[in-house]
């Protein structure tokens, strides 16, 4: 192919016409263009043309595959295709999780010649320290931050799975603030706090005279989240009676007020999450199967912090930023150790709960193991302590109950400190002290 006929002019004449940031790649992994838009949210020390895009990215010396990564332009070769990842980039700002939409030009003998890079920054997400949103490196972490990244722009309904205490409603907030909805209201419910006979008006909302001390009219959380997100955390809690009528808004995108004849619409997004398994409630009939497939259109994992233990570091210097705003507080090597080695049970929100009892229990400026909960410092043996997840594939569900079982059975006080030692309002500890039957 001659040098006259190639539209690499015509190609950085494009991209400097589109708004988000892009890049033009051969296929040697040498960026040819950066757009202005590249250029204004990648601001960098020395022009990037010339350079290879994974040492300007990753600071690596080989391609991201030969790093142990998924490289985008390399999968692009060979599925001859668009292809998206989402990648840990170094930027003037520090570590930023960026989605890569990777598509391939084609010359004038039908060959694979150049690669067009979008490339947009994750705000809801960082890789290193950061005092809000999700924070995390582990490939668990980042795993569930690339279905995050695909789910988000659509209008599809998601599912969090996933134990007690993960932070399945930062999650949820993170899908929100991702998606074209942003600008609208994010409404969390928790189901299991509602009582049956309250389900319907707080969900739906009510007439004035509908029943009882309905004295006057009120919209319900579907109107109130109405160009926004409704988040319906522990949704296996639900009624079955309650059930029919969260299904019939899912298929019809209709409810009415309890009370009402009127037909609402709602303008709404779904997501909702659960530490049950609802597979298993689906067969044992106490959820209903056709709910089921309508919130699971879009399942997403958020993975214990057992399972990203290697995040524990960086969780707790975000975490400390968070619960003690007036300090600038430190952990000594040998106090991070013993978080690190704790397997937490009550995952992030036990973590969280942990941090904020040792920086009351120091007046210094680092905190030391005497100053963390005795359960850590002098943790159960390991032939007392839950059976490894790799011992227990699949069966997380049971881990998590055995886990609260020890925790139980070794805690001498009120149930107030034992749900404050677990991470857990004392609501969910109830709950689970009558799932276990202790």
């Amino acid at each position: 192919m001659s040098a006259d006929n190639r539209p690499l002019p015509d190609l950085v004449s494009f991209l400097e016409t589109l708004p988000e940031p892009h890049i033009l790649c051969d296929r040697q992994y040498r960026i040819l263009a950066a757009n202005a838009a590249y250029r204004r949210t990648f601001p960098a020390s020395r022009n990037v043309v010339g350079r290879a895009c994974y040492e300007v990215s990753h600071h690596y010396s080989v391609p991201c595959d030969q790093a142990g990564e998924s490289c985008p332009l390399a999968r692009g070769l060979h599925s001859g295709q668009r292809e998206r990842v989402l990648h840990l980039h170094h930027t003037p700002r520090g570590e930023e999780y960026v989605n890569i939409e990777l598509s391939p030009i084609r010359d004038g003998g039908g060959e694979i010649g150049w690669f067009i890079e979008k490339m947009e920054p994750m705000t809801v997400a960082r890789g290193a320290t950061d005092h809000h949103g999700l924070v995390g490196r582990a490939p668990a972490f980042q795993a569930m931050l690339a279905l995050i990244a695909r789910v988000a722009p659509s209008e599809a309904s998601a599912l969090l799975q996933g134990e007690s205490g993960t932070g399945k409603e930062l999650v949820a907030n993170a899908i929100h603030e991702a998606s074209l909805r942003a600008q609208g209201p994010f409404v969390a419910v928790d189901c299991s706090g509602l009582a049956e006979t309250l389900f319907e008006s707080e969900v739906f909302g009510h007439e004035r005279g509908a029943f009882t001390g309905a004295t006057s009219r009120k919209p319900g959380l579907v109107e109130a989240a109405s160009g926004g997100t409704l988040f319906l955390d522990e949704v296996g809690d639900i009624p079955l009676g309650m059930q029919v009528k969260l299904l019939r808004l899912l298929e019809t995108g209709t409810y009415r007020r309890v009370g009402s004849t009127e037909l609402r619409r709602a303008d709404i997004r779904l997501v909702s999450a659960t530490h049950r398994p609802l597979r298993d409630m689906v067969a044992q009939g106490s959820f209903r199967q056709d709910l089921y497939f309508r919130l699971n259109t879009f399942p997403i994992t958020v993975p214990a912090l057992r399972e990203r233990a290697a995040d524990i570091p960086l969780l707790v210097e975000s975490l400390l930023g968070r619960v003690v705003r007036k300090r600038s507080l430190a952990v000594s090597p040998e106090a991070m150790r013993r978080l690190a080695a704790y397997p937490f049970p009550g995952n992030v929100r036990e973590l969280r709960n942990v941090l904020e009892r040792a920086s009351l229990m120091c007046d210094g400026e680092t905190i030391l193991p005497e100053h963390l909960a005795e359960d850590i410092v002098h943790p159960l043996p390991p032939d007392a302590r839950p059976s490894a997840p790799a011992e227990r594939a699949g069966d997380w569900q049971a881990l998590e109950r055995e886990a609260f079982q020890h925790a139980v059975a070794g805690h001498r006080g009120s149930r107030r400190e034992l749900a404050r030692k677990l991470g857990i309002s004392e609501r969910t500890l109830y709950r689970k002290l009558r799932e276990c039957g202790c």
